[in-house]
């Protein structure tokens, strides 16, 4: 098979999940002007449209839908060769597909990319931040480094630290507004609200008497950005629910006080997810084993019993 022949499968593909010319080339660094080339190439080879093509996006002909099929079937029996012959534990090689988070793929999954590339210098790792979740299978990832519960039953998964979640606020809001004594009060106080995904906005969760419980809050500030939110709390605007992986320096600075420390929140357990109908290759089991004594110790985990709460310290009655 010549390489140009695995491109282009790679490239249609893409486009056939992103249905995007611009998007499929973002995905495989390629210009967009390199894009619709390879389109025209692979159409003129054939002698027929593989696309519908708007201003705005693309959709398959019945010919590209076979093309793009029959692509996928090749481009996965390439890498089932690949993890048979290429590499070996030991020495591990070939291309390496890894998609994170946007903001903490950014300050702590990327560092740790470079400082494995320089270990293994046979491993072409892709490295893809998003700001939602991935589907491995189609977008033909061999690893998701994720906060939170596991999110397709075609893929297994490896935690790499458990992360509690708490709510907190600054001391200078708690001594404008006063604390909470219990979760119902949470709706008379200013909440700063992160939206992740799809989740109904505003709408917190926490466990009680063995099950869950949801609580509808109300805040002038929310953002899709944990970095963004987190600075918001620490700037007094509000309450607040982060992870003790963010949370934890600045309840040891005082910056953050815990509210409620004895309600229970969903974790934000961090995992390693790779698709589960095939083996691991030994380059994904190398990066694996590079995320899980990384994240060994990785921080000191929040003390709830010492993290104070000013709960006794400051009275409920002022409200503003």
């Amino acid at each position: 098979m010549k390489a140009d022949s695995t491109i282009d499968f790679e490239f249609f593909v893409q486009l056939a999940k992103l249905k995007s010319l611009s998007g499929a080339a973002r995905s495989l660094g390629m210009t967009p002007p390199a894009a619709t080339k390879r389109l025209g190439i692979l159409e003129e080879r054939f002698g027929t449209r593989l696309v519908n093509r708007t201003t705005r996006s693309v959709s398959l002909t019945p010919e590209g839908e076979t093309y793009a099929r029959f692509a996928a079937q090749i481009l996965d029996q390439v890498r089932e060769m690949e993890d048979a012959i290429a590499g070996t534990p030991a020495e591990p090689r070939g291309r390496l597909r890894i998609n994170a988070t946007l903001g903490f793929g950014r300050t702590t999954i990327a560092p740790l990319v470079s400082e494995f590339a320089k270990r293994y210098p046979h491993i072409d790792v892709q490295f893809v931040v998003t700001d939602r979740p991935v589907d491995l299978v189609e977008g033909a990832f061999d690893i998701a480094i994720r906060f939170g519960e596991l999110p397709d039953q075609r893929l297994r998964a490896r935690r790499l630290m458990s992360n509690r979640r708490f709510l907190c606020a600054s001391p200078k809001y708690l001594e404008r507004h006063g604390v909470p004594e219990r979760m119902e009060d949470l709706v008379d106080h200013r909440c700063i609200i992160h939206t992740q995904n799809d989740d109904a906005y505003g709408v917190w969760r926490f466990v009680q008497d063995d099950h869950m419980e949801t609580l509808k809050v109300n805040g002038s500030l929310s953002s899709n950005d944990g970095d963004i939110v987190l600075r918001w709390a620490l700037d007094g605007h509000g309450i607040l629910i982060r992870s003790e992986w963010d949370l934890a320096k600045y309840i040891q600075s005082g910056r953050l006080r815990l509210v409620l420390s004895d309600v229970v929140l969903p974790s934000a357990d961090l995992f390693v997810y790779y698709p589960g109908q095939r083996n691991e290759s030994p380059r994904a089991r190398a990066f694996i084993d590079f995320l899980v004594k990384h994240f060994e110790a990785p921080f000191v985990p929040v003390d709830v019993g010492k993290a104070p709460t000013e709960r006794k310290r400051i009275s409920r009655a002022r409200r503003s």
